[in-house]
C-alpha cells in the first residue's frame, strides 16, 4: 500500500486542500445529509453521521448549518436529495482514479467531472473498469507529536486495524471499513482524537510516474478534479518520486 496517501500528502503540502471555506462547508454538508440519510439523524447510533457532525464542529462550521444538512438528509426540507456516486478514469502515465462525489444532479456532476479530464489529458471510464485495483478502507490521521507509534499501534490494533504508519508529522491508520469509527471511538476514548477519519480507496499496487511532464499532468488532473464542487475525494494510484516532486516545485 506504499504511495497510497501521496495525493492527501500533495495536496496539504500545496495548500490545495479544501483552501475555500465555502466549498469545505459544502463537502462537510454534504457527508452530514449521506450520514443521516444511510443510517438516521440519531449520532448516538450513527458513527457515520458522529464523525461527519465531530468534522464539521473542528472546521467550526456554524450549528444551523450543521442542522440544516441534517435536516435535508432526513428529507424535512425541500430539497433534491443528496447521493454519493464514485466515477472512474484514467489519468496520462497509465494511473487509475477514482473520484467520490456527491451531488443532487447526476447530469451536472458528471458533465463537469467529464470537463474536467477532457481538459487535462483524463479520460473518464465505465463503472468497474479500475475499481478492481482499489481496496476500500478506513484511514485515521493523528498528529505524530500526540503519542509514540508504538503506543499506537497497541491501541488501534486493539480495537481493530489493520496497519500502523507514521508518515512526516502524522500517523497514519488502516482499518476494515466496518471497524473505522469502533477504532476512532477507542482512540477517543484513550484521550486522542483524530485529526481526520474517513473512509477512503486504497491501491492495491502503484504506478510509478518518473517522466516529469507526465508527473505534472496527473497532478494537473487530480487539482481540477479536485476543484469540481460536487467531488468529494480523488483517488489515485500513482507514485511519484521526492525528486520529481522537488523539480516540480521549482520549476
Amino acid at each position: 500500500m506504499a504511495g497510497h496517501n501521496k495525493w492527501s500528502k500533495i495536496k496539504r503540502a500545496k495548500g490545495a486542500l479544501d483552501v475555500k471555506r465555502g466549498k469545505l462547508f459544502s463537502r462537510l454538508s454534504k457527508e452530514i445529509s449521506i450520514a443521516v440519510k444511510l443510517g438516521g439523524g440519531n449520532p448516538a447510533f450513527n458513527p457515520r453521521l458522529r464523525a461527519a457532525v465531530a468534522s464539521a464542529r473542528n472546521q467550526s462550521m456554524p450549528n444551523d448549518n450543521i442542522d440544516r444538512a441534517m435536516k435535508r438528509g432526513a428529507g424535512e426540507l425541500d430539497s433534491q436529495p443528496v447521493e454519493e456516486i464514485v466515477y472512474e478514469g484514467y489519468a496520462p502515465g497509465g494511473v487509475a482514479l477514482m473520484i467520490e462525489a456527491a451531488t443532487d444532479n447526476r447530469n451536472r456532476t458528471a458533465a463537469d467531472i467529464r470537463s474536467a479530464m477532457a481538459k487535462n489529458h483524463g479520460s473518464l471510464g465505465v463503472p468497474g473498469c479500475v475499481a478492481y485495483m482499489f481496496h476500500r478502507k478506513g484511514q485515521l490521521i493523528l498528529p505524530a507529536a500526540a503519542l509514540t507509534e508504538e503506543e499506537l499501534f497497541e491501541i488501534a490494533i486493539d480495537a481493530g486495524a489493520e496497519d500502523v504508519t507514521c508518515e512526516d508529522e502524522q500517523h497514519v491508520i488502516t482499518t476494515p471499513p466496518d471497524q473505522l469509527y469502533h477504532v476512532a471511538e477507542a482512540l477517543k476514548a484513550s484521550g486522542h482524537d483524530p485529526e481526520q477519519q474517513k473512509l477512503t480507496f486504497v491501491p492495491e499496487n502503484t504506478v510509478a510516474v518518473s517522466n516529469d511532464d507526465i508527473a505534472r499532468q496527473v497532478l494537473r488532473l487530480c487539482d481540477a478534479l479536485d476543484d469540481v464542487d460536487d467531488v468529494m475525494s480523488v483517488h489515485a494510484n500513482f507514485d511519484i518520486s521526492e525528486d520529481v516532486l522537488a523539480k516540480l516545485d521549482a520549476a
